[in-house]
């Protein structure tokens, strides 16, 4: 495994492992998903460089449109509880109260 490979699989792995112990906050917990997001990103666009593959260039853009489009969601998410709410604390948060 090469180093980089290295760097982007532990990106990920410490950003899960982030939202998977530390939910105390919304905002901590959409940080972790676009981390995660990033890492993805990275190593999607590496791996055509890395093997030549010109028909995979556009799979970053994809995940790049996605990643906005999830962040955009959050945010709104995140406004919208801290009016109803008055906080972001996650464990104000209840689905089976809405």
């Amino acid at each position: 495994m090469s180093p980089t490979h290295l760097c982007f699989y532990s990106a990920f792995i410490l950003s899960s492992l982030g939202l998977a112990f530390h939910r105390t906050h919304l905002i901590s917990a959409l940080l972790c998903l676009e981390s995660m997001m990033l890492s993805m990103y990275i190593a999607l666009s590496a791996w055509p460089v890395e093997n030549q593959a010109p028909s995979f260039t556009l799979m970053p853009l994809l995940m790049l449109t996605f990643s906005a489009c999830e962040a955009g969601t959050g945010l709104a998410m995140l406004v919208a509880s801290t009016r109803t709410h008055g906080s972001d604390h996650l464990h104000n948060l209840n689905l089976l109260q809405c």
